[in-house]
């Protein structure tokens, strides 16, 4: 246990100064988040398997609050599975990101893609029908950013090809843009 803790450690050790060079387009995230919000608009987030989980983590992060009482912002994860089930039965499991966004995305909204390959179709479709409905995407990524790199406005790709560093580092970085957001917001 100690030996694989070690790695982990100085694994995380080598790739935590690598991403730090990320702070420009989390930036910009962050700025438009803040806009998108002060226009009533929303922030739809989506993954598979753990990056699901971290989707929800996100947006509870998001709409009750990170670490201090502040107003609340809309942040929806699409994870409801009677949603997801009955997208997948009806049109695909392809389908179950996209056909939420095409329900409740509106013209200004952001779209958050949470993958650590970039390769799942489900989500590159979530991308291609939120730029069809004009919300801003945004794919946090990882190892060389699949089948979505270059397709996002805002891309934030972790230099690993490991996946549990991968989501480490990528919530190092919604860590980070909650608590940008709540020092900005007062």
């Amino acid at each position: 246990m100690k030996s694989v803790l070690s790695r982990s450690i100085k694994d995380l050790e080598a790739l935590l100064p690598r991403i730090e060079a990320l702070g420009e387009p989390l930036g910009r995230l962050g700025d438009a988040m803040l806009a998108c919000w002060n226009k009533k608009g929303k922030v739809l987030i989506a993954g598979n398997g753990g990056s699901a989980a971290d989707a929800m983590h996100l947006a509870e992060e998001l709409s009750v609050r990170f670490a201090k009482n502040r107003r609340a912002l809309a942040a929806i994860a699409l994870c409801d599975p009677t949603v997801l089930t009955c997208a997948a039965n009806d049109f695909g499991f392809e389908s179950i990101f996209s056909r939420q966004i095409e329900a409740i995305g509106n013209a200004g909204d952001i779209f958050i893609a949470l993958t650590t390959s970039g390769n799942s179709e489900n989500l590159v479709r979530a991308v291609e029908a939120a730029k069809q409905h004009r919300l801003l995407t945004v794919a946090f990524l990882g190892k060389d950013g699949g089948q979505l790199r270059g397709r996002c406005d805002i891309e934030l790709l972790i230099p690993s090809s490991t996946t549990a560093r991968i989501q480490e580092c990528q919530k190092v970085l919604y860590h980070t843009l909650c608590e940008w957001i709540e020092s900005t917001i007062g």
